[in-house]
């Protein structure tokens, strides 16, 4: 059996290297379907709570949430960095109360104190998809995800 949630995220991104629209700045709403599996727990009647799916995954997801997702060799990232510094909003805002758990994995780092995500790899829905299932597969059993961004999805099976 499967239960199943969706959580959505609003950022902004471009594609370094890439010929076409992509390769500007522009924003998405994305949609992260999460399918985790396991046995009806007699008591409760779930697999597991769609509610407690979103607190686990989203203690990770706002670190995309209204943020900047940029890969580590974008020339704009250090200017981003400087206007940040400059704004005096790189260390954080009173107006960023949606401060997630620090990501430092081989494919990210968020900086959640100013709304930044750098990733290794360009931010695809198939990327984003691996760098999800690395933050949450210890929390969670997953089976499935699916992540939708605009016209565009991917999907992966564990």
């Amino acid at each position: 059996m499967l239960s199943l949630t969706k959580l959505n995220i609003q950022y902004a991104h471009r594609f370094l290297g890439y010929e076409g629209e992509a390769q500007y700045l522009h924003g998405h709403t994305g949609t992260l379907t999460i399918e985790v599996e396991g046995g009806v727990d007699a008591k409760s009647g779930f697999v597991y709570p769609c509610n407690s799916i979103k607190r686990v995954a989203w203690n990770y997801l706002v670190n995309f949430d209204h943020a900047l997702i940029l890969q580590q060799e974008d020339p704009l990232l250090p200017g981003i960095l400087e206007a940040y510094k400059k704004q005096g909003i790189k260390d954080g805002a009173p107006s960023n109360k949606a401060v997630g758990t620090a990501i430092d994995t081989d494919l990210a780092k968020a900086y959640p104190e100013c709304r930044l995500v750098v990733v290794k790899k360009v931010a695809t829905c198939e990327n984003l998809i691996e760098l999800f299932y690395s933050l949450l597969k210890d929390k969670l059993n997953i089976k499935k995800l699916t992540f939708t961004s605009g016209d565009n999805a991917a999907s992966a099976t564990f």
